[in-house]
């Protein structure tokens, strides 16, 4: 599987982690992807593909591409035998300034790009993707693209300070803390955070921890449950146990177990690191 990404220039590095292209085989049909502290921007240019947000509700189809915001659930995503796409992976808050409605609208209900874009505005920007000379180019218009759209939004800045507190603690900050920091009431700041990233601030924070101390678990060697989720600031062993089962459908010692299947089948893979086989 080919896989290039990088970085965008300002203003967009302030709100997208990296542009990205993705073309091959996928490692599983199905992939789980755990909630993580970000957003997601997919434009598709291959056959379509089925998102499942939830095990209470049906897949639904993709076929231009889609956008999901910061998730509190995992996700199901569903792929063809070949899947080619460019897309942004982008920080909680930095899907706000290319949408036409408030994120939490779209909290654990991801819309086709045509429904955020419209049709006509989709479709020819996904006619120049698929024409460019190569995945650079691709990057460079979908980057472009992206500064075209770029609008005023409302409370950003208030959004994005909050949350670098929240990513500095590694999501252990005291929410009350937070509203004291930034000058307003909790009430004004949970609106904002959820109309700019969809979750309240004490969401986040919650999703950030359990980010961070999952990617800080060794998948290859041994694991003290115990003095992971002391580090991580949980109450005790069990309090992390029940976030694990809330973020993942799995137990911890079941979610190693599927990230070595992964490890052991496809080593080395692009999308190795946070998807899990769902099959």
């Amino acid at each position: 599987m080919e896989y290039v990404s990088r970085v965008p220039r300002p203003p967009l590095d302030g709100l997208i982690d990296d542009l990205y292209y993705l073309e091959g085989a996928p490692p599983y049909a199905r992939l789980t992807l755990p909630p993580m502290p970000a957003a997601l921007l997919v434009v598709n240019l291959g056959a379509p593909f089925r998102i499942r947000a939830g095990t209470d509700i049906e897949a639904a189809e993709y076929a231009d591409g889609c956008v999901v915001t910061t998730p509190t659930r995992a996700f199901e995503f569903g792929y063809p035998p070949a899947t080619r796409s460019v897309g942004a992976h982008v920080k909680p808050w930095g899907l706000a300034p290319f949408l036409p409605m408030p994120a939490v609208e779209l909290c654990d209900r991801p819309v086709t790009l045509e429904q955020v874009w419209g049709r006509a505005a989709v479709a020819e920007l996904r006619d120049r993707l698929a024409s460019a000379a190569g995945p650079h180019e691709m990057l460079t218009l979908l980057e472009q693209e992206l500064v075209r759209r770029l609008g005023e939004t409302a409370g950003l800045g208030l959004v994005r300070r909050t949350s670098g507190v929240i990513v500095a603690t590694g999501g252990a900050a005291a929410i009350g803390d937070l509203t004291v920091a930034a000058g307003v009431s909790s009430t004004h700041l949970a609106q904002r955070f959820k109309a700019l990233v969809g979750v309240t601030p004490k969401r986040l924070a919650r999703t950030y921890r359990f980010a961070a101390t999952v990617f800080a678990i060794d998948p290859a060697g041994p694991v003290d449950w115990g003095d992971l989720a002391g580090r991580a600031g949980y109450f005790d062993q069990a309090h992390f146990g029940h976030e694990f089962r809330a973020f993942t459908g799995l137990t911890p010692t079941r979610y190693v177990e599927v990230r070595r299947r992964f490890l052991r089948e496809h080593p080395g893979h692009a999308m190795d690191g946070w998807p899990l086989p769902a099959d």
